[in-house]
């Protein structure tokens, strides 16, 4: 049965204020000199040794300053072995000169996927791409539980893209999510499956975006002409909606006011007329009529 590995979490390190330390430590090593150079000109072998024995811990206690920038972070190895903890207070800070210290960004950072080609969720071909904003927020998971976070987020955010692009079709009804239609619903998924592949490298991720969304150029001219027949049969069928309520109006009016008596012949004709004139593509080009009303 095999073990379950344990998992490296965050936790402060010790240090203490720097500038005390730097304080103390040159004060030391300027003593220090000066007894070794007034030993040699007085010849006297002890204040020599005693002077170089003082610069020894004053030039270890040296080594142990660390400058921490805002928003970045340090995280400490005794001997380059067990984790000692992360330094994340900005200013000068000494701790353990044993410890080595390897620096960690917490800014927040961009990362923009490259153009991923993929077939959406009808099997058209599709490019997408997607912009990850992302944190570092467990600094020791980052650095201990990954070989390189930074590629790691690279590879799981363009992961996460492609499934989330094959999980869903480009365009699709109102009662289907879509890509296009759909942007908030998509990215916000998006958001949440890239957090949860780079959580366990101690990543956090602040939002995404879709930055760009297109047919694939083998069928994007086919799709386009698509949706524009998409887009004329929709027109077409507001036109003739509106135009039918617009003839029954006219009638009703006409029977209201008793202005002209039709039979259903020509109440047939009038109706087919006027839905020529308000449906065609092309303005109407009148037939006068000069004989009788009914000629």
């Amino acid at each position: 049965m095999s073990a379950t590995p344990s998992v490296v979490t965050e936790r402060p390190g010790r240090s203490v204020d720097g500038w005390s330390v730097l304080a103390i430590a040159l004060a030391v090593d300027a003593a220090a000199v000066a007894l070794v150079v007034f030993g040699a000109l007085n010849r006297n072998v002890a204040l020599i040794v005693v002077g170089a024995v003082l610069i020894v811990p004053a030039t270890v206690a040296l080594a142990g300053l660390v400058l921490v920038e805002p928003n970045e972070a340090r995280v400490l190895q005794l001997l380059g072995s067990s984790y000692s903890g992360t330094l994340r207070k900005d200013g000068l800070r000494w701790m353990n000169p044993l410890n080595t210290r390897r620096k960690v960004s917490t800014r927040i950072r961009n990362h923009e996927t490259g153009i991923a080609k993929v077939n959406d969720a009808d099997g058209n071909p599709i490019e997408i791409s997607a912009v990850i904003v992302w944190q570092v927020e467990d600094t020791a998971r980052a650095v201990f539980d990954v070989d390189d976070f930074e590629e790691f987020v690279a590879v799981q955010t363009e992961a996460a893209v492609r499934h989330i692009a094959g999980s869903y079709p480009y365009d699709a009804g109102p009662e289907t999510l879509s890509l296009r239609q759909n942007a908030d619903e998509i990215t916000s998924r998006l958001s949440a499956e890239v957090d949860e592949r780079v959580g366990s490298a101690g990543v956090r991720v602040v939002e995404s975006r879709i930055n760009r969304l297109a047919y694939a150029p083998e069928i994007a001219q086919a799709m386009l002409r698509r949706q524009q027949a998409g887009a004329v049969i929709a027109a077409r069928e507001q036109i003739v909606k509106g135009a039918v309520g617009m003839v029954a109006t006219a009638l009703e009016q006409l029977e209201k006011e008793h202005t002209i008596e039709l039979d259903e012949e020509r109440r047939a004709a009038m109706v087919s007329n006027l839905l020529v004139v308000l449906c065609g593509d092309q303005s109407a080009q009148p037939v006068l009529n000069t004989g009788s009303l009914y000629a």
